[in-house]
């Protein structure tokens, strides 16, 4: 069973993208959810099979489905890849900006610990996180700011809220932050964009992400029971 969109918004670009681009995006995103669709389908259909007793179909649907989850997981890793570098390409935001704009929330994460684990390699002391101001998620909610704010705590990071409340500042030294530096001036040209320094604000957008945890306990519990059954 699919997870429903973690909706953050009605574009995936913070910038004034070509059609093009934001067309290819959206195909990738598309097809994913295509084989969302397509486990989804298997995995139900295997488990009224094992319930049926019929355990050579449940394990052949089953082995389908994993076959629609992995090629799901290649088009939103394309997807997250493409958009990831749109939005942080060199001139769009600063060196010390990261722009997680379009992400599913669990790509921003693993996007963003890499990226912080790479700046306190290089003794970069801090880092502007564009999470999004939720402007056009359902019920206004930020997704991926509090998975940040998540984040940081774990690796021991201070942060705040910038003035732009779509970015937060984050310490990478272990210090203490009592509020943001002001914006400067070293702001990179502008495109729009609802993270950066000034601008329109560009909304963000429509993740969706693994499968339920209800879709997994039947995958592992007909897995299990194939396990020990020898199919005559």
């Amino acid at each position: 069973m699919a997870i429903p969109l973690d909706r953050i918004g009605g574009r995936a670009f913070n910038h004034s993208a070509a059609e093009d681009a934001e067309a290819e995006y959206d195909r990738l995103r598309d097809l994913a959810r295509r084989e969302a669709d397509r486990k989804k389908a298997c995995f139900d259909q295997a488990h009224e099979a094992y319930t049926a007793g019929d355990g050579a179909r449940a394990k052949s649907l089953s082995e389908e489905g994993k076959r629609h989850q992995r090629q799901q997981d290649a088009y939103n890793k394309q997807a997250s890849e493409f958009i990831f570098r749109e939005n942080n390409a060199p001139g769009r935001v600063a060196e010390d900006t990261i722009d997680l704009h379009g992400q599913f929330v669990e790509e921003a994460e693993d996007i963003l610990e890499a990226r912080i684990r790479d700046a306190q390699a290089r003794g970069q002391s801090h880092l502007h996180v564009i999470v999004g101001k939720g402007n056009h998620s359902a019920g206004r909610v930020q997704k991926i700011k509090p998975r940040v704010e998540q984040l940081c705590r774990e690796l021991g990071l201070d942060y705040a809220t910038e003035e732009n409340e779509g970015r937060l500042y984050v310490d990478l030294t272990g210090g203490k932050v009592s509020r943001p530096p002001p914006l400067g001036d070293h702001r990179p040209p502008q495109h729009g964009g609802g993270g950066g320094y000034g601008g329109e604000h560009r909304p963000e957008h429509r993740p969706e992400h693994r499968p339920q945890r209800e879709e997994d306990e039947v995958e592992k519990a007909i897995s299990k029971c194939l396990g020990c059954c020898v199919v005559m």
